[in-house]
């Protein structure tokens, strides 16, 4: 069988730890073969000038629950790839169906729907689910259903990873039973993240230990640091191994509070995430999330109470906000874009322009504008 050859040629290459103008990139079927620093590249079947812009590895969003007027949660195999086709066009090449907190039947149903998307895909890549609840404090909702939280349960999650991979489930630490699961969870290989949560230091300390790995988005409907107890933001800021999920749009956190946190955190320990909903895509106006009423105006989604409900942010956009906030190189940034989500859950051929790695790759505008996305060797979108 003969492997086809695709060169990518004048490309500002970067990956983490790498900044490359005028490199090439060459293709062997899904695998980056080379890359060459000074340009200089074989032949091949195809050639693609990168035009002097942007190549990075392929966005891996592992928070988002829809976009393009379509919710992951509406149980429909058409909403799964109308996300992933909108999630494609944002450079994003792996992206996981991220549930709300409802019953098991429609979590399961979820499942069965990514099962069928996964098996003829026509935009990002679905290894697994993200369970957002339903194991999370009531207090601590925020846009998520207090009708259905409940203890954490690992025989729920079972009977849906039978279906298709749970690979992340965001939880409140300190609510009861819920060390335990972390633990079984870490026993499957599951990474399991604080959020929705009233946890103290102490709590999270404990989860730590028992196997927690995230912080789903970062200060929003998590306990706030504070003098005497410093909760979960405080947690996240102190430890040096905790990865952070955080929404990037300037919305859910301030452009200060975003450089504070990229300016004191490892930039290792950061993932960026959309959390995006059904509106993104969309013009403003009415929706719902999970059941509940939201309104979205000036592209700032909100329950009728005010609580924010998630984003609108296209994934680009996020990364550019940080970087021209805090000025740190992208070479470093793009850690937060894939190679640690990637690493964080075991998707070990992602992440990185490398040789052997997976030509999942996003070529951006000087505007972080998407211009093609490429997935497993293909241009799968262009603009």
């Amino acid at each position: 069988m003969i492997t086809m050859k695709t060169l990518i040629t004048n490309a500002h290459v970067v990956s983490p730890g790498v900044d490359l103008p005028g490199a090439s990139v060459l293709i062997e079927g899904k695998k980056i073969a080379a890359v060459y620093p000074d340009g200089a590249a074989p032949a091949a079947d195809k050639v693609i000038d990168a035009g002097g812009n942007l190549l990075l590895p392929g966005f891996i969003d592992i928070h988002s629950h829809g976009a393009g007027g379509c919710d992951t949660c509406d149980c429909k195999v058409e909403s799964i790839r109308t996300i992933a086709d909108c999630k494609m066009k944002e450079g994003v090449t792996t992206w996981l169906p991220t549930t709300l907190t409802l019953g098991t039947k429609t979590l399961m149903d979820v499942c069965a729907c990514v099962k069928e998307y996964a098996a003829s895909p026509n935009g990002s890549k679905t290894p697994g689910v993200h369970l957002e609840g339903p194991y999370i404090n009531p207090k601590q909702c925020g846009a998520q259903n207090p009708a259905f939280v409940r203890t954490a349960d690992m025989e729920e999650v079972d009977s849906i990873r039978a279906i298709y991979p749970v690979l992340l489930i965001s939880l409140a630490p300190e609510m009861p039973g819920a060390v335990e699961f972390i633990a079984q969870a870490a026993e499957r290989g599951i990474t399991c993240s604080a959020g929705h949560s009233a946890a103290t230091h102490a709590d999270f300390v404990k989860a730590k230990a028992a196997g927690l790995k995230h912080l789903t988005h970062f200060c929003n409907q998590m306990s706030p640091q504070h003098h005497r107890e410093i909760g979960l933001v405080g947690s996240g800021m102190l430890d040096k191994e905790i990865k952070i999920e955080i929404i990037c749009d300037t919305i859910h956190l301030c452009a200060d509070m975003l450089n504070l946190t990229f300016t004191n955190k490892s930039a290792d320990q950061m993932i960026m995430i959309t959390d995006s909903l059904a509106c993104s895509w969309m013009p403003d106006g009415p929706g719902q999330l999970g059941g509940l009423p939201i309104i979205v105006k000036d592209g700032v989604a909100r329950l009728e109470a005010g609580n924010l409900a998630g984003s609108t942010l296209r994934y680009a956009k996020g990364l550019r906000n940080v970087w021209k906030i805090t000025g740190q190189p992208l070479s470093q940034l793009v850690k937060a874009t894939s190679w640690n989500q990637a690493q964080s859950l075991g998707l070990h051929d992602l992440g990185k322009i490398a040789p052997g790695y997976t030509a999942d790759l996003v070529l951006l505008d000087p505007e972080f504008e998407t211009l093609k996305t490429i997935i497993d060797g293909e241009v799968r979108y262009e603009a």
